[in-house]
C-alpha cells in the first residue's frame, strides 16, 4: 500500500504547476534576470522624472495662454 507521504509528494510534483499559476508563485527562472530588469528599470526613472517635469512646466504654460485667451473674450 502507497504511504501517505509518498501519495502527498506525487500529488504535490503533479500539481506544482497548477499551484504556482494558481498562487502566481515566482520561479528561480522568472528571478534568474530580476537584477538585470532592476538595473534597467532604475535607469528609466530620471527619463521619467524629466519627462513629468516637462509636461508639467508646458500644462502651466498652456493654462496661461488659456486665462489669458479667456480674458480677451
Amino acid at each position: 500500500m502507497i504511504s501517505m507521504n509518498s501519495y502527498l509528494n506525487t500529488y504535490v510534483d503533479r500539481r506544482m504547476q497548477a499551484v504556482v499559476d494558481e498562487w502566481e508563485l515566482s520561479t528561480r527562472a522568472d528571478l534568474s534576470d530580476l537584477v538585470r530588469r532592476l538595473d534597467a528599470l532604475e535607469k528609466e526613472i530620471p527619463l521619467r522624472q524629466a519627462f513629468e517635469k516637462s509636461a508639467a512646466d508646458r500644462l502651466t504654460s498652456l493654462e496661461a495662454r488659456a486665462k489669458k485667451l479667456k480674458g480677451r473674450t
